[in-house]
């Protein structure tokens, strides 16, 4: 079945229920479901899972390796139960953690790169839907990883770590698109499938890459000479790409 679309909206109250698929209760049984705890650390940040979030700069860290150095591209971040075979970077955050730090942030949420969906059939129209320009401007999202190199602290920007197959350039830089919610009965499907950030277009990511050749699963690969061994733990590190207001403290 194909994932019906739902926009994520600002969080006012408590957090949402995290989604535990694994975790089937038996048909009689009650269960009240688990809401992820928000912890506040020192300096202004917050913390969720692994999920590492500042409301004054709107910041959100979280942990990965590195999990391919060769061969072709079409997610940049995947849980590690996920399509790895795929994937620049895997990491054992929940996915519904993440997307709670965007919506507690406010980030804006777009669904340009979300193909529509036939109400009748169920079944990609493969048509976009329309998203006015001051929802696309607010809904990018700049990505970068930090990782030790010999005992340095380096940072750079993930489009640097991934280059074009036949030209051999890096892939052009700038901001990627905040998807937000993806539902599917009721459930989370970056929590179902595993796919966090994709560079080929899919409905299934909450974050997409907008540039060229993002519906081509045969052009991107990584960066090899860039690309530190598999394995290596970085920080993938997401930020606004305007500056903008502070968000409200969870």
């Amino acid at each position: 079945m194909v994932p019906r679309l739902v926009a994520a909206e600002p969080v006012s109250g408590e957090p949402a229920p995290a989604i535990e698929p694994k975790s089937l209760p038996a048909p009689d049984q009650k269960v009240e479901p688990a809401k992820p705890a928000v912890e506040k650390l020192e300096g202004g940040r917050y913390r969720v899972g692994e999920v590492n979030f500042d409301p004054a700069t709107r910041e959100i860290r979280i942990p990965a390796v590195v999990n391919m150095t060769g061969g072709l591209l079409e997610f940049l971040l995947v849980h590690k139960d996920g399509k790895i075979h795929e994937s620049l970077f895997r990491s054992d955050v929940n996915p519904t953690h993440l997307n709670l730090a965007f919506a507690l942030l406010r980030y804006q949420p777009s669904a340009e790169l979300y193909a529509e969906i036939d109400p009748e059939t169920g079944h990609s129209t493969g048509e976009l839907p329309q998203v006015a320009e001051e929802v696309k401007a607010a809904s990018r999202v700049n990505i970068k990883v930090e990782w030790n190199d010999n005992g340095q602290t380096k940072t750079s920007p993930v489009n640097e770590w991934i280059s074009d197959l036949t030209t051999e350039k890096q892939m052009p830089s700038g901001p990627w698109v905040y998807g937000g919610s993806v539902m599917d009965g009721g459930r989370f499907v970056p929590e179902a499938t595993g796919d966090i950030v994709a560079i080929l277009l899919t409905n299934s990511a909450m974050i997409l890459y907008p540039g060229a050749d993002n519906s081509n699963d045969e052009v991107w690969q990584p960066y090899t000479k860039r690309v530190p061994p598999i394995d290596t733990k970085v920080t993938l590190i997401f930020s606004p790409n305007s500056p903008s207001k502070p968000a409200p403290k969870p």
